[in-house]
């Protein structure tokens, strides 16, 4: 395939590699993407899920905000994939400055990627509400419904939810990244939720790659387009690396 040849090439001859991806990147560590056929948008529940992992539904309902974060969002078995270990190789080599990502899954830690600028937070922070304690994802996990602190605070995930604003700091470095990279790969991501989908207007660069199962919004502005599962494209990419 001439268009993995060429994101290979541009690899190789790059060290200011930055990468930005979405929901994509851990369906093949079986975590359900969003917008999908499959994804939970399109499964059934009381209440729309945009609407369950709302501030203002978290706010007025923590009870049913938790049993449906627990039972859905929360996937605990989900190991990293190809893509995740290929990125932490291209870092480790030098060559990838930093992983942009909308997930909230740790997946890219857990390879070893260590530049990890989570947009959207972390299922593995979590906060005391009242007094601000620090809570990693088994003390959640651990008690039944709505978990909380020893002041007796509720226990929120540091996860940005519908309705909040995502951290001005973590934008402004993900902006840096982006504005300063060589070559900008986007995978995984339908590019339609912002304000995470509008950062790609800041790369000024002349090799941007959009890796990608389905078509995007963005694909006729995009250098390269490289149809195909994320995992498996970064799986062959990290075979000429080694």
């Amino acid at each position: 395939m001439k268009e993995l040849d060429q994101l290979k090439a541009w690899i190789a001859e790059s060290s200011n590699i930055v990468f930005f991806g979405g929901a994509g990147v851990s369906t093949e560590s079986g975590i359900p993407d969003f917008r999908s056929v499959d994804g939970l948008y399109n499964q059934q529940y009381d209440y729309p899920p945009e609407t369950i992992i709302s501030h203002s539904f978290y706010k007025r309902n923590p009870e049913e905000f938790y049993r449906f974060y627990k039972s859905r969002m929360i996937f605990r078995e989900a190991r990293p994939n190809a893509a995740h270990r290929a990125l932490a190789r291209l870092e480790e080599a030098g060559k990838l400055k930093a992983v942009i990502t909308q997930n909230i899954d740790g997946l890219h830690q857990a390879a070893g990627s260590r530049e990890v600028l989570e947009l959207h937070g972390s299922v593995h922070r979590n906060y005391c509400t009242r007094c601000g304690e620090f809570y990693g994802l088994d003390a959640v996990m651990a008690q039944e419904g709505v978990p909380r602190c020893r002041c007796g605070g509720i226990i929120k995930p540091d996860v940005v939810l519908y309705e909040e604003g995502l951290d001005q700091k973590t934008m402004e470095k993900a902006v840096y990244y982006i504005g300063h990279a060589d070559v900008l790969i986007i995978g995984g991501t339908s590019l339609t939720v912002y304000p995470a989908a509008g950062l790609i207007h800041y790369y000024h660069g002349n090799k941007l790659v959009l890796v990608n199962k389905s078509v995007t919004p963005m694909d006729s502005q995009a250098d390269l387009v490289v149809s195909g599962k994320i995992g498996e494209i970064f799986a062959r990419i990290a075979e000429t690396e080694e």
